[in-house]
């Protein structure tokens, strides 16, 4: 796999986490510690993708 096709991947998944998070928000019985870790998971993403991105340009 390349980095670029890589990175498309870790975009694509944070944007499932992005949805799954706006549902669970738009529930009215959200779990704080759901919530907490689908946002620590979507942090963990991007910090990767910048990580690749910034591999990429050196």
């Amino acid at each position: 796999m390349t980095v670029q096709a890589h990175i498309a991947s870790l975009e694509k998944k944070h944007g499932a986490l992005e949805e799954e998070l706006q549902s669970i928000l738009a529930s009215p019985s959200a779990d704080d510690r759901e919530i907490a870790e689908l946002k620590r998971r979507k942090l963990r993403l991007k910090d990767e993708m910048q990580r690749l991105k910034a591999s990429t340009r050196h």
